[in-house]
C-alpha cells in the first residue's frame, strides 16, 4: 500500500507465521488471524476481540485486511449476481453467482482481459492487461460472502459449506486460469484450507481451454475438478474458434485428460461445448465427439452460444441442440443443455467483459 502497510489476504500460513515472527510475535498470532480472516471474515482488526487492544493497533498500523472495491453489483431477474470489482491499480474484472435451487457457484476471474482470443467469446475481444494476484483472486470469494452475509461457518459446525448459497466455485470467469497458475494454486490452497474458508476440492472445477502442459501440475498440485473447453471435434475448426489448439491439438488435450488424476465416474472430466449454429452443431459431430470421448469419465455440457454486441454467430436452434445431445446421451455421455442465466446483466458464459471497456468501444 501506498501507506507502507502489508495486505495480509493473499498471504500463505508461512508468509503469514513469517509476518509476525518479524514484529515480535509468537506463532499463535499467525493461526489467530488466519481464524478471524478466512474463518470469520473480519475486515477491521478492532472486530478481531480475542485479540487485546494494543495488539489490535498494533497490526492496524503495519496491516490491512481488504477486499477488492465493489464498483457495480447488478442482480438479474434469474437471480444472478454480477460485480464488477476494481483493485488498487484500478484495473476491474467480474465476477458472477450462479445460483441453484438451494446452493450455487460463484465464477472467479483470474486475469484482467485474455490472451486467448476465442472466436465466440466477448470476453476474448478485452486484451491480456495482467494476472491477478492471490489477495485479488481470493478476495473475489471473500467480497461475494460478504455480499451474501455468509460469514461465519452456520451452526459452527466442521467449516463444510452445507446451508451456503456460495457452496461451489468454478474458476471460468474472465482470463485462462492456467496461464496464471502459481496464483490461482496458492489462492486455490488458501480458499481449501479447513482452518478457513474449507471449501473441499470436490467443489471447485477449473476450467482450462488447454494448456496442456499446466493440466498435468494442476492435477498433481490441487487435485480440483477439470473443465476442458472444447468447442470441436476437428482441429481446424478448433484451430479458429480457440487459437490455443494450434499449440496444443485436440488429441494432445484429450490425452492431457486421460492423465488427469482423480478422473472418476465419480469425478468426471467437464466438456464445455459451446452450441453455434451451422458451425459445429451437426449430428456427425455429435458422434465424433462421443469417440474422441471413449475412455475418459467425461460429461458434456452443452452451452447455447450467448450473444453479444458485434459476434459473428448464431445460438444453435433448439432442435438441433437436442439432436446433439440425445446422440450424447445414447452413448452413455451425461449431456445438460446449460441454461443461460444472467444474459440481462450480459452475465452469462462469454459474455464477461468490464464495463470500462463496453463504454470505451460501444
Amino acid at each position: 500500500l501506498p501507506d507502507g502497510r502489508r495486505e495480509l489476504v493473499g498471504m500463505t500460513h508461512a508468509e503469514l507465521l513469517a509476518e509476525m515472527v518479524a514484529i515480535g510475535e509468537k506463532p499463535f498470532r499467525a493461526k489467530q488471524l488466519w481464524h478471524w480472516i478466512y474463518h470469520q471474515g473480519a475486515r477491521d482488526f478492532a472486530a478481531m476481540n480475542s485479540i487485546a487492544k494494543p495488539m489490535q493497533a498494533k497490526l492496524a498500523e503495519r496491516f490491512v485486511v481488504g477486499r477488492p472495491e465493489v464498483a457495480t453489483e447488478q442482480t438479474s431477474t434469474d437471480g444472478t449476481r454480477k460485480w464488477l470489482f476494481r483493485f488498487r491499480d484500478a484495473q476491474q474484472v467480474e465476477t458472477v453467482y450462479i445460483p441453484e435451487d438451494d446452493r450455487g457457484a460463484l465464477c472467479i476471474s483470474t486475469q484482467v482481459g485474455c490472451t486467448l482470443s476465442c472466436s465466440f467469446c466477448h470476453t476474448g475481444t478485452q486484451k491480456l492487461v495482467r494476472n491477478l494476484g492471490v489477495a485479488e483472486i481470493v478476495g473475489q470469494f471473500m467480497a461475494a460472502r460478504d455480499s451474501y452475509g455468509e460469514w461465519p461457518t452456520p451452526k459452527g459446525g466442521s467449516g463444510d459449506d452445507d446451508g451456503r448459497r456460495l457452496s461451489n466455485i468454478v474458476v471460468m470467469g474472465m482470463g485462462e486460469p492456467l496461464y496464471n497458475y502459481e496464483n490461482i494454486r496458492d489462492a486455490l490452497i488458501i480458499i481449501m484450507d479447513h482452518e478457513g474458508i474449507a471449501l473441499s476440492r470436490r467443489r471447485i472445477t477449473l476450467s482450462t481451454s488447454g494448456v496442456v502442459p499446466v493440466m498435468d501440475l494442476c492435477g498433481q498440485e490441487l487435485g480440483v475438478n477439470l473443465a476442458v473447453s472444447l468447442h470441436a471435434v476437428r482441429d481446424d475448426l478448433r484451430d479458429e474458434l480457440v487459437p490455443l489448439n494450434r499449440k496444443y491439438p485436440i488429441a494432445e488435450l484429450l490425452a492431457a485428460c486421460r492423465r488427469y488424476p482423480g478422473a472418476s465416474n465419480a469425478r468426471r472430466i467437464t466438456f464445455e461445448y459451446v452450441m453455434l449454429k451451422g458451425i459445429n452443431d451437426s449430428v456427425a459431430e455429435a458422434q465424433e465427439l462421443t469417440r474422441l470421448l471413449r475412455g475418459i469419465p467425461a460429461k458434456v455440457n452443452l452451452i447455447p452460444f450467448n450473444p453479444w454486441p458485434g459476434s459473428k454467430y448464431e445460438t444453435s436452434t433448439h432442435a438441433s441442440i437436442q439432436a446433439f445431445a440425445d446422440v450424447l446421451s445414447r452413448a452413455g455421455y451425461s449431456s445438460p443443455v446449460r441454461r443461460p442465466r444472467g444474459r440481462d446483466i450480459l452475465a452469462a458464459c462469454g459474455q464477461l467483459k468490464t464495463e470500462t471497456e463496453r463504454a470505451r468501444r460501444g
